[in-house]
């Protein structure tokens, strides 16, 4: 399908997933939502897309951002293409109407998600999460690799089913 990735439908595949992650492809259609299995230490971007053949065009990242407003902390995910970076300070800062944004610690965003650090995906975000930005661009993706929740594997799916999940919301110039 996408580089040397060997795929299965990550339904038939929990232990390849972080539990939320699990949970959350359980819903979504068996021949849409597929997982690979990678070597951890190959799980960053450049490094995994060198090792397996997958293009930064494939590639998509999901960071999570933390807006904030007086003593109000809002976190939302955003997902672009691996060729490009998230404008946080610009269109992240102001659709969250946050007077500062900046990407959320570490421990942070590994908590609120309950998914490893390098490999947080959009699928499996909790459900109280006000907005979740993916840039028009990984939408028009036929195929995109996203995290899978772990280090150990990778998420395939159409770009399109990303606009589809809990509170997505479809932006133009997400990245910048």
């Amino acid at each position: 399908m996408l580089g040397s990735l060997v795929t299965t439908p990550a339904v038939d595949r929990p232990e390849l997933l972080a539990t939320p992650v699990a949970a959350a492809v359980a819903g979504l259609p068996r021949e849409q939502v597929l997982v690979a299995e990678i070597d951890a230490d190959l799980a960053d971007t450049a490094a995994f897309c060198e090792h397996y053949g997958v293009t930064l065009e494939q590639s998509a990242n999901c960071v999570v951002v933390a807006g904030r407003r007086g003593d109000v902390t809002t976190l939302a995910a955003c997902v672009v293409l691996a060729t490009t970076r998230c404008d946080v300070n610009g269109v992240v800062r102001r659709r969250l109407d946050a007077r500062k944004a900046s990407f959320a610690p570490t421990d942070v965003a590994t908590e609120a998600t309950g998914m490893a650090y390098g490999g947080i995906t959009p699928v499996g975000l909790p459900a109280d999460w006000p907005v979740l930005l993916v840039d028009a661009a990984v939408v028009a993706q036929p195929w995109v690799v996203v995290g899978s929740g772990v280090r150990h594997s990778k998420l395939v799916l159409p770009g399109a089913l990303l606009a589809r999940l809990p509170g997505a919301e479809v932006v133009e110039g997400l990245a910048g």
